[in-house]
């Protein structure tokens, strides 16, 4: 049985769906193999205390949050699995702002005056959780109904990024080669993003695996580690 890490399956609408397409899935073709490393979390908690190391955590965020397009995958994999050792991580965040933005999610169209509420909610989403992919990505949405391209590029980008560094700790196609995540969410956006439809779902030994309805990609499953994700959260029950 699966822990308490199931998000709320709410359903979304056409709008969100396509927001969550908009500017990155036509560049992932799901069918192809996809080159990957899995995580070493001894190798990265090591690398990203190392002020002389590439990957010095400080210094990533840094880059990230100004958005140095010069950032590899690779960097961007530490950067987010990396998270999970700072002290601002919660494995089961509660987004406060959730409540508010879901009405947004589940309109058929968003109105020009909503635009400015939704930017300021997701932004404060954002502040509190750097990696919070759906708001990420709704954000730089918004911004492009809203005509401001440098902003919905930069924020797009950021999006990108994360998926990038994500993609690069697995291939989702089995256990052994899971996609390793620090929020379930995220394995949903992934759902969403590559435009699969979901099934069912279980859960055993930190992988988390979301069956989905078969189609021309033959592909029945996508797997997602959450050992990590696990591990900060038996811990802070035993502090």
């Amino acid at each position: 049985m699966l822990p308490c890490i199931l998000p709320s399956m709410k359903p979304l609408s056409k709008t969100l769906l396509f927001s969550l397409a908009f500017y990155f899935v036509a560049a992932i073709s799901y069918s192809q193999d996809i080159t990957f490393k899995k995580p070493d979390y001894e190798l990265i908690r090591k690398a990203i205390a190392d002020a002389s190391s590439d990957f010095y955590y400080p210094e990533l965020m840094n880059r990230f949050k100004n958005n140095d397009t010069s950032l590899t995958d690779e960097a961007c994999m530490y950067l987010y699995l990396g998270y999970t050792f700072q002290k601002d991580y919660k494995p089961n965040w509660d987004n406060p702002y959730e409540k508010k933005l879901l009405k947004y999610y589940q309109s058929e169209s968003i109105r020009k005056e909503d635009y400015d509420d939704i930017i300021e909610l997701a932004g404060k989403s954002i502040s509190e959780s750097p990696f919070d992919l759906r708001q990420l990505n709704y954000l730089g949405y918004v911004y492009h109904l809203k005509g401001e391209e440098e902003k919905a590029q930069a924020t797009s980008w950021r999006f990108q990024k994360i998926v990038s560094g994500i993609m690069l700790s697995g291939d989702g196609k089995s256990c052994e080669t899971a996609m390793h995540v620090i929020d379930v969410g995220h394995e949903y956006v992934f759902l969403n993003m590559l435009q699969f439809q979901f099934k069912g779902q279980s859960y055993g030994n930190g992988c988390d695996k979301l069956n989905v309805v078969k189609d021309s990609r033959e592909i029945e499953s996508l797997s997602f580690n959450v050992s990590r994700m696990m591990e900060v959260e038996r811990k802070s029950f035993e502090h």
